[in-house]
């Protein structure tokens, strides 16, 4: 233990111990509604492989994606594997979205969300003296939208709904004209608002609506989100204690492990719980942007940025769809869920981020020393 808190120039430790209470409170919370414990030792299992994953990222000096090609190379196979699932892909509760792989299986576009944030950080860093060009918003623009079409036709819409967010974020933080973001903003209103009009048939028009406002079709598609508003507005001051949530037990709300975790765990842990909940998960995006502001250059900055960004996008849709103020989209929670594909591709974001913060505090060492005493 004591080795590896010298380690301090590579992992941020205030990062790391806020993280393993929320795995906890994934792990106790999707095992407190069975007996059996078929997701929780699973889950125990990507936990542990991505710590791994990790601790192994942050070794790694991530400067050569500055300059080398591999990140495109990336960027394409991803997606070309989101295309190829039209023809592989495993469907699970519709969408055609998964590959499977002996006894397991994988989202690819959870890893595409991380590669995007790489991609547009790299674009991004590299223009940033001509970034109010408003052909770099097409550029990257386009760069999101290849996945963000290949993901909305599985049709996953969370995380196409993330890639869009993410693309947003990162074009808001780079210094990108906001009048040329918000005529493009104008031009997408009145291209809907005719597509409304004109376009759309009456059952279409349904659908959306239903989409936007699941609430107003309890019995049917607004089944689930009522279930999700019942139990976490349930859960009141203190919970109904670890194990005893009624709308999770007697299995009234749906994918408890999953897509509804955060209104299983406000059910059984109450707003205190919750209170802890955001307490840490802003722990984590504050220590993201504060080794981000001490990047070394344009290019981990710009990531640290992204990656918060697709950290807290997950955030508000859970959290939105789960207390009923946004459409269900089946999307997990970071950390809390249950899965293999998002907690590798956190832990690999994470990892990558402490690989950076590594030579970005040498960088900044050294900068600091050049003020003061000059170049040795």
């Amino acid at each position: 233990m004591r080795w590896l808190l010298r380690q301090d120039s590579r992992i941020d430790w205030i990062l790391f111990f806020s993280l393993l209470p929320l795995l906890i409170f994934g792990l106790v919370t999707m095992s407190s509604f069975t007996s059996e414990s078929y997701f929780f030792y699973r889950q125990v299992t990507w936990i542990l492989l991505s710590l791994a994953i990790f601790f192994g990222f942050s070794l790694v000096d991530w400067r050569f994606l500055r300059r080398s090609g591999i990140l495109v190379g990336g960027y394409l196979f991803l997606v070309g594997l989101l295309l190829l699932l039209f023809v592989i892909g495993t469907v699970t509760k519709g969408a055609q979205s998964w590959l499977s792989l002996g006894g397991f299986s994988l989202q690819p576009a959870d890893f595409m969300k991380l590669v995007l944030v790489l991609m547009l950080a790299k674009y991004f860093s590299k223009r940033h003296i001509e970034i109010a060009n408003i052909r770099h918003i097409i550029v990257s623009g386009v760069y999101a939208f290849l996945p963000f079409v290949a993901i909305m036709l599985q049709p996953d819409f969370g995380s196409a709904l993330i890639i869009f967010m993410i693309w947003l974020g990162m074009i808001l933080v780079s210094g990108v004209s906001r009048k040329h973001l918000a005529w493009l903003g104008l031009v997408a209103i009145i291209f809907s608002v005719g597509a409304w009009m004109f376009v759309l048939q009456d059952y279409q028009k349904a659908r959306i609506m239903t989409f936007i406002h699941p609430l107003a079709d309890v019995r049917g598609s607004g089944y689930n989100a009522l279930q999700s508003t019942i139990a976490v507005g349930s859960g009141q001051l203190t919970g109904k204690g670890v194990g005893y949530g009624t709308q999770s037990r007697l299995k009234f709300l749906p994918e408890y492990q999953t897509d509804f975790i955060f209104a299983a765990f406000a059910e059984e842990w109450g707003f205190f719980g919750v209170l802890i909940f955001f307490f840490l998960f802003g722990l984590i995006i504050w220590r993201i942007l504060a080794i981000a502001m001490k990047g070394a250059t344009n290019f981990e900055i710009l990531f640290g940025l992204g990656i918060a960004v697709m950290f807290m996008a997950h955030l508000i849709v859970h959290v939105g769809m789960n207390i009923g103020i946004m459409p269900v989209t089946g999307l997990p929670l970071p950390f809390l869920s249950y899965g293999g594909s998002h907690l590798l591709t956190e832990f690999m974001g994470l990892g990558i981020l402490m690989g950076m913060r590594s030579y970005s505090l040498a960088y900044h060492r050294d900068d600091v020393k050049n003020e003061f005493i000059g170049p040795q």
